[in-house]
């Protein structure tokens, strides 16, 4: 990813003010509630809602879709924004649970950098190593922040020790814990050279309660033992100078990453983390052309669509469409081109969300994220600009790795149960495709992971109201191929255990019955023109 352009335009200043970031981590290692606090810090919300407090009388206000509500887990990518000394910061947040890694793919395509939430017992896990592989081939920058400490874990040495074996990435103390498990009671700010101690108030719905002192008379009034107290002064000698010394270059491409720890259910660590976060995040990266160079910050409006949206009022079939603005200033009733049809069309209501709360933008700079409603021509990827054309090709086709054939239970719901998934397949929460040598009135659905079939049948009941009957297949796996190449989908179709077919945007794609059968393939046509992802 390019540096962000220097010249001193309105537009810059307002793009050097943004900051725009995805969270990423396994699933329970504490995103929702982490995300639940930085909106209580940066002023967005006044009292913090929890998904683990399933008592309590309302839900995480990034969490809104019913299925979420009733498990407690995110489903749907939401988009939040807060401002704080002067930074306007726009949060990416995405789903933890792990059959949910396609939807949380985008969001970092849209991102300029990670924030990555690791549980201080796990350490790294296979979600996060999954996510970190993204930030890793965009060269973006990651922030880690180990979650946690209150509770039983590694120690701070070993979760660096195992951040650093398992990505592959220099771990470089910003923060670091006073005592930690019960113990825990306060922050080394590495930067600062002072500690952060503590109070915990109302089961962390408001924000903690803090004395900022010296090491030694934090030390003198921790209930430590001499032996704990002896090791992190030791700690603290050693870590003491690697922030300092940390190289900025490795940090901005992604092989170094700044580590903070804390607490987000207590609130403890993340005034240290707020305090540093809007330095180390970068301001909107340039992002590059479809036919090659990049379009620069303070060239004419553009932006690209991550996800899309149906129903967010289930009351009226609408769907939102979120933009990333890429260059230029966007502003309520512009006209803009759609580069894929060449439609012009007027972005007349365009919003900023907080959950499914809306309300009306008036202008975005770039990395501002803009939700409107789906005239009918938006679809994940689209490039949309004001003059100046561009493309952006920016959001991959991920490759399905489970499938079901779906038909309605009610003979007279198919053309719902095709307008339905066609919607949901836009949105991205599952590829659709026409079932090899079907007889017209099943489709074959593809998703990354299990659960989200269990979404499709939740949310085409309750938003569609068709009832699906499911039935299962088994293919060892699939490629997208190529969009013009009629001599391989040829030597595919005549292949053993091997089908093709396509998806609703017309891209094909070949399921394979076994291992046996795909190596066959790649003998046949070339393991090149397979792929695991391509470009829509």
């Amino acid at each position: 990813m390019s540096t962000t352009a220097t010249a001193d335009s309105p537009i810059l200043k307002e793009a050097q003010r943004r900051r725009t970031f995805a969270i990423i981590s396994h699933p329970d290692a504490g995103k929702t509630t982490l995300t639940e606090k930085l909106l209580l810090y940066g002023g967005a919300i006044h009292e913090a809602g929890s998904v683990r407090a399933r008592k309590a009388s309302h839900h995480a206000a990034s969490d809104w879709m019913a299925i979420e509500k009733e498990r407690g887990i995110s489903v749907t990518s939401s988009v939040m924004r807060f401002e704080k000394d002067n930074i306007k910061y726009n949060l990416l947040d995405t789903p933890g649970h792990k059959d949910f890694s396609e939807d949380t793919l985008r969001p970092l395509v849209a991102a300029d950098c990670g924030l990555m939430v690791i549980d201080v017992a796990k350490g790294v896990e296979e979600q996060t190593e999954k996510l970190f592989e993204v930030c890793k081939l965009r060269e973006v920058p990651v922030i880690t922040f180990v979650n946690k400490c209150d509770r039983p874990g590694m120690d701070p040495l070993e979760v660096l020790s195992n951040v650093e074996s398992k990505l592959g990435i220099e771990a470089v103390p910003a923060s670091w814990p006073l005592g930690y498990g019960q113990k825990f009671q306060g922050i080394y700010d590495v930067i600062g050279g002072n500690v952060h101690v503590y109070e915990k108030s109302e089961h962390g719905t408001k924000k903690a309660i803090t004395e900022t002192m010296s090491v030694e008379k934090a030390l003198e009034q921790s209930n430590l033992s001499e032996t704990e107290k002896t090791a992190f002064s030791e700690e603290v000698m050693l870590i003491e100078d690697m922030y300092p010394n940390m190289d900025k270059e490795l940090y901005s491409s992604g092989k170094v990453t700044p580590v903070f720890f804390g607490s987000a259910l207590n609130n403890f660590g993340l005034d240290v983390f707020l305090n540093y976060f809007h330095k180390l995040a970068p301001s909107p990266q340039m992002y590059e052309q479809a036919e090659g160079g990049e379009r620069s910050i303070d060239d004419a409006f553009s932006g690209f669509i991550f996800k899309m949206q149906a129903n967010m009022n289930p009351g009226h079939r609408d769907c939102a469409a979120f933009i990333r603005v890429a260059s230029g200033k966007f502003r309520r009733g512009q006209n803009v081109v759609i580069s894929h049809t060449g439609k012009k069309i007027k972005m007349a209501t365009p919003h900023t969300l907080m959950g499914d709360e809306r309300q009306l933008m008036e202008e975005a700079y770039p990395g501002d994220i803009v939700s409107i409603f789906n005239p009918g021509d938006f679809r994940i990827g689209t490039t949309i600009f004001e003059k100046n054309e561009v493309r952006f090709d920016v959001i991959p086709l991920f490759t399905p790795e489970h499938f079901q054939k779906v038909a309605t239970k009610d003979p007279f719901k198919r053309k719902q149960l095709r307008e339905g998934l066609r919607q949901l397949s836009e949105e991205g929460v599952v590829h659709v495709f026409e079932v090899p040598n079907g007889v017209g009135n099943e489709l074959l659905l593809g998703t990354v992971g299990v659960l989200q079939f269990e979404v499709v049948e939740h949310r085409m009941l309750e938003e569609y109201s068709v009832e699906l009957v499911k039935t299962p297949v088994s293919y060892y796996c699939a490629r997208w191929l190529p969009n013009e190449a009629p001599e391989v989908i040829k030597k595919l179709e005549s292949s053993y255990s091997t089908h093709v077919t396509k998806d609703m945007e017309e891209n094909p794609i070949v399921l394979f019955e076994s291992m046996y059968a795909l190596n066959q393939a790649e003998e046949k046509v070339g393991a090149e023109h397979l792929f695991k992802f391509k470009q829509g």
